[in-house]
């Protein structure tokens, strides 16, 4: 009961000093790892953890680090991207003028460039506009240098690794003609008002961390930021099983379009 009224407390003391509510996430994976972060550091209890976070603003840093999961990959999962690249976006493009698209939760900036060589190279990155969010400073700011290691291009089809990167010190840098049309903001997904009218969504592998509660109220904040037949693209693990209550129908396997 100790135990538990100590990580209680230290979940609200989280949230009044940063808006983030720890209660959202599955809580046996989020004290697993804050566990593990504290005990690195040799706090026994999280009340002297919390301590030492008010006083050391790197702590701060390295738990907000920890609490967010950054896992990216460019293409992950290649055949949806296909599908969007060769159908949904073609049927974007064509009825409308100007695409507003938002990678969600975007981590080390992996999706929102594989968004930007799709777009680009269907001759639309200049009719579009890209948003790229994430809870993490640490992570945007990576994804605003745009370098990645080599193993990071796996998937990249070689015509874009070719045309959209180059080499440099062992590492790949995305190009500056990308980087130009996309926006990194940082962004509380769970707490923060969305912009709205996009035409698509992406929030891919991120769903899975939360608690049911907070997947409803994320369903629903997507549904009224996506135009009506607009599109939610998420991960492999977090298929949507009755899309109908957030005004969604499914447009293909991981694709959930506004009514």
């Amino acid at each position: 009961m100790l135990e538990d009224r100590d990580f209680a407390q230290f979940i609200a003391r989280i949230k009044q000093k940063t808006d983030i509510d720890l209660s959202q996430y599955k809580e046996a994976q989020m004290k697993r790892r804050l566990t593990t972060l504290r005990m690195k550091h040799g706090y026994q209890t999280f009340e002297e953890y919390w301590k030492a976070i008010e006083q050391n603003r790197s702590m701060l840093n390295e738990f907000l680090d920890r609490m967010t999961i950054n896992v990216s990959e460019f293409w992950r999962n290649p055949s949806r991207w296909e599908v969007l690249q060769k159908r949904f976006f073609p049927e974007m493009l064509a009825s409308t003028n100007r695409l507003k698209v938002w990678s969600a939760a975007c981590s080390t900036g992996e999706e929102p460039y594989t968004l930007a060589m799709i777009l680009s190279e269907l001759g639309a990155l200049q009719r579009s506009t890209l948003l790229a969010t994430d809870l993490d400073s640490n992570v945007l700011q990576k994804a605003k240098e745009g370098s990645y290691l080599e193993r990071s291009l796996r998937d990249v089809p070689q015509v874009c690794s070719q045309k959209y990167f180059k080499q440099a010190e062992g590492a790949y840098l995305i190009s500056d003609s990308l980087k130009q049309f996309i926006q990194f903001k940082q962004q509380n997904l769970l707490h923060d008002t969305f912009d709205g009218s996009f035409d698509l969504i992406v929030c891919r592998n991120v769903m899975i961390y939360f608690t049911e509660e907070a997947k409803h109220l994320l369903y629903h904040k997507f549904s009224n930021a996506l135009k009506p037949g607009g599109l939610l693209f998420v991960g492999s693990t977090e298929q949507i099983f009755s899309p109908a209550q957030y005004g969604f129908e499914t447009a293909d396997t991981f694709f959930y379009r506004r009514v």
